[in-house]
């Protein structure tokens, strides 16, 4: 029996591939990886966020799902939306590994602090945290694969990027790492760090019990729940900048998550925890308390600039 795994053809994304495959290879099952071409991989001249808040990374590869043409989809976690087509569910999520944003560059003594700083980023919860917390620096819009990042800023695009450490890690360049930035104020995007598997819900079982029993991580799983929750309640996409990062203390999940306005001047944060079988429940009700907090106003100014 194989397994079709469908992907983008991103390096990084092959990569993620490949890892779930070599988690399922215990199981005995076959593997076969599916390449597929994405909104987010053709239109590169503007932000993620100005191409739409749905499915910029995801709604090809759902389509296969959909016709049958792949049996599972590897995602990164913080590309997925908030809510998935009804015939799709997420059945799987690997253990996570750091959650933290980083700085990348090929100056070790980077200074944040320096008037001019260039930091290449496509990302709209990161342009608007530099702009909160860094106002000398200026946010350089960058897009592609991440050895094209990469490239970019060495040809001078920009002084250095942020990006995830996780996909910074996966590919090797850690030695380019100039600076991790602390989860403490540098919230990271819902999802990050984690690789979610999404199937259909009609997928054979025995295909689906090996995903399960393979790949996924428990705990993750939890600390996704909650997550994932909070984005479907506030009605967040990749145009809004919010944040969630939850993880397990002692028994309890906590959740710190929030939104912060696109200019960086009003950040609306609440941190909550819970027991692990109220880990939906805590994602809604921290989202509530955000809405209520400002959060709210925050969105429907996003929103109206959208429009305009």
């Amino acid at each position: 029996m194989t397994i079709r795994i469908g992907t983008r053809g991103s390096k990084l994304a092959l990569w993620q591939a490949e890892h779930i495959a070599q988690l399922l290879r215990p199981s005995g099952m076959k593997t076969e990886i599916v390449t597929i071409d994405t909104k987010g991989d053709k239109i590169l001249d503007v932000t993620i966020g100005k191409i739409g808040s749905k499915g910029v990374f995801t709604e090809e590869i759902e389509a296969k799902l959909l016709d049958g043409s792949i049996d599972i989809a590897v995602h990164s976690a913080k590309d997925l939306s908030s809510e998935l087509p009804e015939e799709l569910e997420l059945i799987a999520f690997t253990e996570r590994e750091q959650v933290n944003d980083v700085m990348v560059s090929t100056n070790k003594h980077l200074d944040l602090f320096k008037v001019g700083l260039r930091i290449g980023t496509a990302s709209t919860r990161r342009v608007a945290f530099l702009k909160h917390y860094y106002p000398n620096i200026e946010a350089v819009t960058v897009r592609g694969n991440l050895q094209t990042r990469i490239e970019k800023m060495k040809a001078g695009e920009c002084d250095a990027l942020m990006l995830a450490y996780a996909g910074v890690h996966r590919l090797g360049y850690d030695n380019l790492i100039a600076d991790k930035i602390e989860t403490s104020y540098f919230v990271p995007a819902v999802g990050q760090g984690t690789i979610a598997v999404e199937c259909h819900k009609k997928l054979d079982f025995k295909k689906k019990d090996a995903v399960q029993r393979y790949i996924n991580h428990p705990d993750t799983e939890d600390c996704m729940r909650a997550e994932r929750s909070f984005l479907k309640t506030l009605q967040g996409g990749c145009s809004i900048p919010s944040f969630g990062y939850a993880h397990y203390e002692g028994n309890l999940i906590t959740l710190k998550a929030g939104i912060i306005s696109l200019d960086g001047k009003r950040v609306v944060k609440v941190k909550d925890a819970a027991p692990a079988i109220d880990a939906k429940e805590l994602g809604k009700r921290v989202a509530l308390e955000v809405l209520a907090e400002g959060g709210q106003e925050i969105l429907n100014k996003i929103r109206l600039s959208m429009q305009a």
